[in-house]
């Protein structure tokens, strides 16, 4: 097999600048940036490079745990749903 056949995944280029509301900021595609712009997550401030802020706060730090929205800002709250978890797989 010779390694022209042999294609490689083409990493996305992140693009786009965020700024979270504690003034962090991080990149991401464009992409994932437009999608964040219509759903009302992000709001547009500059074109180059393209850059935009969260619209609320701690915004950045929800995340999603088997359709439960969680928020980093309060370990207890992710600790809790972690455990419940742990507890309700393992009476499987």
């Amino acid at each position: 097999m010779s390694s022209t056949k042999t294609k490689k995944k083409k990493k996305k280029k992140k693009t786009a600048l965020v700024v979270c509301s504690d003034r962090k900021e991080f990149w991401t595609t464009q992409a994932q940036f437009w999608q964040w712009a219509r759903e009302g997550v992000v709001t547009k401030t500059h074109d180059n490079p393209l850059t935009g802020t969260f619209n609320r706060e701690h915004e950045e730090l929800m995340v999603l745990l088997s359709n439960t929205v969680l928020n980093l800002a309060h370990p207890n709250h992710m600790r809790e749903a972690l455990l419940s978890r742990r507890i309700g797989m393992s009476g499987k």
